[in-house]
């Protein structure tokens, strides 16, 4: 989930269940290797052999219109923050330690980078790149999947980005729709969105969706309608929107093109489950990935009643920090508060946190046994006064 004005967006992972009408076949368990990944697509250094166990599944049915077999892109997804120094440079030696904080503490091992969250259109160009760079290459061996959003206002610079993100070794790109001179209908878009994933013709590409930002509100759904003919690398969709009757329309009149139908909105995302999304991208996995995870466990097993439980948990905390006022500089001190990593503040125009949240925010976290005294760490969370 990112973050919405005005609004709360946004150990091995659990796989979202498959839509029995889409694949009947049973799901069986495999080991993920590296020969999963999409065919041409540039390596990771000293990434051979296996990456991880992960959720497979065997036989899946396959679209004549996608352009190469994909690997699928199924669990939490992280959307990171952007760790920033105090006079608001980035800080780059806090990513491996990051990572390493995703996997063994949340159990979260896919990332979208350079999004909302990670203030990625706060970022230069160059920024964004060596951003792109160190999580690739911290996650090496580590992580499953690197997501790089290199959505701009700029084609060219778009462009760029994709193409470097093809070059680092990334696993698929994003791109958001341009939100100063607008697309005003699909064909528009859609024509933007294939020049920029044209410059990365090996990587999956997905559209993040996130109209309450862009102010671009082409459906999804309609956009959806024949994409993979315009842009044969399309792979899915980053739905961060509250608009269910959309996101739905999106699963069910897609399901035999085999979507990563990712959803974006964390308060949400057990309603989103139930209606068949295959993934989840959000701010709140970086501290409460775990918790989240237990939710899929549960919904997966058909327990429905702990895993609407775990959802209701997760929402009294979201519901009580989006009173206080809740974006991406609050999601920075949370995440300090809760990892021990120092985040720092966000770059201007946002303003940091005050103390007062963060206080109260680690006080509901307690409340609701999201936090113990052992669990915070003796870091400053580089709140304001």
């Amino acid at each position: 989930m990112e973050h919405r004005p005005g609004a709360r967006r946004g150990t091995t992972t659990p796989r979202l269940p498959a839509r029995p009408h889409v694949i009947p076949q049973p799901l069986r368990y495999r080991p993920r290797l590296r020969e999963d990944r999409v065919p041409g697509a540039q390596e990771r250094p000293g990434g051979q052999g296996e990456r991880g166990a992960d959720w497979r599944i065997e036989g899946r049915l396959s679209s004549s219109s996608m352009a190469f077999p994909k690997k699928k892109l199924r669990g939490l997804v992280a959307a990171t923050i952007t760790p920033m120094t105090e006079n608001g440079e980035i800080n780059f030696p806090v990513i491996g330690q990051y990572v390493d904080y995703l996997v063994k503490e949340q159990g979260v091992k896919n990332i979208f980078v350079n999004g909302t969250t990670g203030e990625g259109l706060s970022l230069s160009v160059s920024e964004r790149r060596r951003v792109a760079e160190e999580w690739v290459t911290q996650g090496k061996n580590k992580l499953d999947q690197v997501v790089i959003h290199v959505g701009a206002l700029s084609l060219k610079e778009s462009q760029e980005l994709a193409q470097h993100a093809a070059e680092i070794g990334a696993d698929g790109i994003a791109v958001i729709a341009p939100f100063f001179f607008k697309s005003q209908n699909k064909d528009a878009l859609i024509s933007f969105l294939r020049e920029v994933a044209a410059t990365a013709p090996a990587l999956p590409f997905y559209y993040y969706h996130i109209p309450s930002l862009t102010g671009v509100k082409i459906r999804a759904e309609e956009l959806l309608d024949g994409i993979q003919d315009k842009i044969p690398t399309f792979q899915g969709l980053k739905f961060s929107d509250t608009d269910l009757l959309d996101f739905g329309q999106c699963v069910d009149q897609n399901h035999q093109r085999q979507f990563d139908l990712l959803f974006g909105v964390d308060e949400q995302l057990l309603s989103a489950l139930v209606m068949g999304a295959t993934g989840a991208v959000g701010s709140t996995y970086n501290y409460l990935g775990k918790k989240t995870n237990q939710m899929l466990e549960a919904f997966e097993q058909k327990d429905f009643t702990s895993a609407l439980n775990y959802q209701f948990s997760i929402q009294r905390f979201i519901n009580y920090v989006i009173k206080l006022g809740f974006g991406v500089s609050q999601t920075k001190a949370i995440m300090t508060l809760v990892s021990g990593i120092p985040m720092g503040p966000p770059r201007l125009p946002l303003q940091k946190a005050t103390k007062e949240f963060t206080a109260n925010a680690e006080a509901k976290l307690k409340s609701l046994n999201f936090l113990s005294f052992s669990d915070l760490k003796d870091e400053p969370v580089g709140a304001s006064s």
